[in-house]
């Protein structure tokens, strides 16, 4: 891991970004807390780090000021990596498909999701081992975010995530379902119930395959990107009840 720059914000928060070999990566501390912080490993739409770089550092900055020290990565085929053209194409036939009103077939959504998975679920893991080394980063560590299917496969894979807040928001391919039976971590399942972009059934069945004795359903009215801000809230308490 090598940082490349570093700002504090005015609240004390310490970002740096930062490359893992290829991967490039934003870690952010909290600048008010003494011991190691506990971390979580925040999710995303493979729309590019600088694009979602709003949202990414105002969840950030919320968990700091909770204690919590957050990274992100950037996810393959996304932002300045290598391009991936058989995503790429999966996309383009995502957006065919929608455009004309057509069912997303589950050929569509596997070329789509399954490979991201297979590939930004072992940097993550790369990412974790790494951040674990810096001094001002401890235990225990959660994931928050999206694409879904990369939050149940690491929450399958990965022993050192001991709870998740997962965002109901992308297709999700039938052999997950299958993985999620596996899934015993503390779980918050946030869905958007007017998602434009979301199969609400499928967010639904899958809620459902959750193996894990504590998990919760957070439905709200509107699109995708309406989630309200006590929806975010209560996602913050969720992590203080498991990672303090």
């Amino acid at each position: 891991m090598h940082f490349t720059s570093e700002q504090r914000f005015d609240d004390g928060v310490l970002e740096r970004e930062f490359t893992l070999g290829e991967i490039p990566g934003i870690l952010w501390t909290p600048g008010s807390v003494s011991a190691p912080a506990p971390l979580i490993l925040l999710g995303h739409p493979p729309l590019g780090l600088r694009r979602m770089y709003p949202r990414l550092v105002a969840r950030a900055r919320h968990a700091a000021a909770d204690g919590f020290a957050t990274a992100t990565i950037e996810l393959p085929g996304s932002g300045d990596r290598p391009r991936w053209p058989a995503v790429e194409q999966a996309r383009a036939d995502l957006r065919r498909a929608m455009e004309a009103g057509e069912p997303v077939g589950d050929e569509i959504v596997d070329a789509l999701v399954l490979p991201l998975v297979d590939k930004a679920v072992p940097e993550w893991q790369a990412a974790l081992d790494a951040l674990l080394t810096l001094p001002d980063i401890g235990g225990p560590v959660a994931y928050s975010g999206g694409v879904i299917s990369i939050g149940v496969r690491l929450a399958v894979v990965e022993p050192r995530i001991s709870a998740a807040v997962l965002f109901a928001g992308s297709f999700v391919p039938r052999s997950m379902f299958e993985e999620a039976r596996q899934v015993t971590i503390p779980l918050h399942v946030l869905l958007q119930w007017d998602d434009e972009g979301n199969d609400r059934q499928a967010a639904l069945d899958l809620f459902d395959a959750f193996g894990s004795k504590e998990k919760s359903l957070h439905a709200n009215m509107g699109g995708h990107t309406g989630v309200p801000q006590f929806a975010g809230d209560a996602a913050a308490q969720f992590f203080t009840r498991h990672l303090k």
